[in-house]
């Protein structure tokens, strides 16, 4: 998107349509001058006039909600539709001017893209050393920086998550943690597998990795693992293959060590153990650097590709530029843009690796009679995004602009600094589960229909699409990115994300914190047959 959105967000219209032509930017955005569409700021109504920069008038000929796309000018059968300058489909019948483009009139078929490896790349210019922000972080031993102190308790199996939810319980009664100021809680980290998978397989090895990745983390001080004693996840084989061999953690064992109460006694006892030593961890000013940021998107609408997407781009090309790291995640919503991507690819493998990703999500869909395209969800079609073209070009927008360094498996370490991709899926709670496991030590949430999203051990900020979710679901979200509708800019939006990750990585509550959700998100990927 080029240049500041126009002002006007405010201009409200009667039940009638205005008898005079408005000029279109106090009701509607055009995201690039070559795009086939503008977007409503706000319902239009048929008979709406639009006086366009060139002096023609667009008679709007429908209703078309706010989110949504209007044709600027006339389009024929198959003709290519373009929003943010990109293609986002193809029109599935004539289309005139005026009409309201949705899924009704285009439809999205293959085409050719032009992936043009590294040609985009550019070495990011960093800030000097001297100048660089700090945060207020936890220090850790093998020199990674925490963001949040918990200790944990995690299931080996499905069949030992209402062992860790009770020991995890008995810590949030009032007072249990009085003694212990620097530990911001006990989290429980139940869960669905960790049996039925196959013995030694790479998709086992991917489920181990994931629970590894979550305890053996930065915002972790210590953990205990409580397992069945007879599930095909062998903690000790889950240990001896991951890094929680570092850690040497305990485990309890429900067949061995008493039963189910008698467990939850043990459970108890070892986290009592731990707290005294995670106490000691103390928060000290560590550079922006240390930051790993997980970009992620939820409930999107129309407004997302507009406002907080790519306001968060500015963002994460900010922490980038400070030397810190930022993960997109999602990659069945990379699809449709994975040519803008593989552009900045530091090298070719790394192009590569991202384009593999996307055919295994080909094939893995197909497999099951589907295509990525059935991934807008019904909110995502009610709030104006029409296909995963469309929505994929708007959640690219989170990665900003800096090189892609790194294309890393789910849940898999992120090694790089810099903007990186995981693998994962385009479910909110199983990306971040594999984003938090890679290393992610903060996450960034926007949305356009709205979400009660949160996450322990990492804090998550949420970021409204439109000043209407803002109102209405205040208490969940973290930063009103419709104010850019109203006249700020997307650089005066990107600078408001960068503080708030500064000042929740130091310490403040998320709002999601703050209201104390985050407990039952952890959701790791589980591949495979279920035998």
């Amino acid at each position: 998107m080029s240049g500041t959105l126009p002002s006007g967000g405010g201009v409200t219209l009667s039940a009638k349509a205005p008898e005079s032509p408005v000029a279109f930017a106090e009701l509607t955005v055009l995201l690039e001058p070559n795009d086939d569409v503008v977007i409503a700021k706000q319902p239009l109504l048929p008979g709406t006039q639009l006086l366009m920069e060139d002096g023609s008038i667009i008679r709007v000929s429908q209703m078309v909600p706010p989110g949504h796309k209007v044709a600027v000018h006339d389009i024929p059968v198959d003709g290519r539709v373009m929003r943010y300058g990109q293609l986002i489909g193809f029109a599935s019948k004539e289309i005139k001017k005026g009409q309201h483009i949705h899924t009704q009139n285009l439809y999205i078929k293959e085409f050719d893209k032009d992936y043009a490896f590294c040609e985009d790349y550019a070495p990011v210019e960093y800030v000097p050393e001297a100048e660089r922000r700090t945060f207020m972080g936890f220090r850790r031993p093998d020199g990674r920086v925490g963001t949040r102190n918990y200790v944990a308790v995690l299931a080996s199996v499905n069949c030992s998550s209402s062992a860790t939810a009770r020991v995890a319980e008995y810590f949030r009664q009032p007072g249990m943690l009085d003694d212990y100021p620097n530990v911001d809680g006990v989290i429980a980290l139940p869960h669905k597998g960790g049996c039925g998978a196959h013995i030694g397989s790479r998709d086992l090895y991917i489920f181990q990795r994931t629970l590894s990745g979550i305890v053996h983390h930065p915002n972790v001080a210590g953990y205990v693992i409580l397992s069945l004693g007879c599930e095909v996840n062998q903690p000790t084989d889950m240990i001896e293959a991951t890094e929680m061999k570092e850690d040497a953690p305990l485990v309890i064992t429900i067949q061995q060590d008493g039963g189910f109460l008698k467990t939850v006694e043990q459970g108890i006892e070892a986290v009592k153990r731990i707290l005294p030593e995670a106490n000691k961890a103390v928060r000290e000013p560590v550079p922006a650097s240390e930051l790993v940021v997980a970009l992620q998107c939820g409930g999107s609408d129309g407004w997302s590709g507009v406002t907080a997407n790519p306001g968060l781009g500015i963002a994460a090309d900010m922490i980038v530029r400070q030397g810190g790291t930022v993960v997109l995640g999602e990659t069945t919503e990379v699809y449709g843009a994975e040519h803008l991507l593989t552009r900045r690819a530091k090298s070719p493998d790394v192009a590569q690796t991202l384009l593999d990703c996307i055919t295994w999500w080909e094939d893995y869909t197909a497999y099951f009679g589907g295509t990525i395209d059935n991934n807008p969800a019904p909110g995502n079609k009610l709030g104006g995004l029409t296909n995963i073209y469309e929505k994929s070009l708007g959640a690219a927008a989170k990665a900003g602009s800096t090189p892609l360094n790194q294309v890393v498996g789910y849940g898999e370490r992120v090694t790089e600094r810099g903007f990186v991709h995981m693998d994962s899926p385009g479910y909110d709670p199983v990306s971040v589960t594999g984003q938090v496991a890679g290393g992610c030590n903060i996450v960034t949430f926007t949305t356009g229909r709205g979400s009660a999203f949160g996450f322990k051990p990492a804090p998550s900020l949420k970021i409204a699409t439109n000043s209407t979710l803002y109102a209405n679901q205040e208490p969940d979200m973290d930063i009103n990115a419709g104010k850019v509708l109203d006249g700020i800019t997307l650089e005066q939006l990107g600078e408001e994300i960068f503080e708030k990750i500064i000042a929740v990585a130091s310490g403040e509550q998320s709002k999601s914190e703050a209201a104390g959700v985050g407990q039952e998100e952890f959701n790791p990927w589980i591949l495979g047959a279920m035998l």
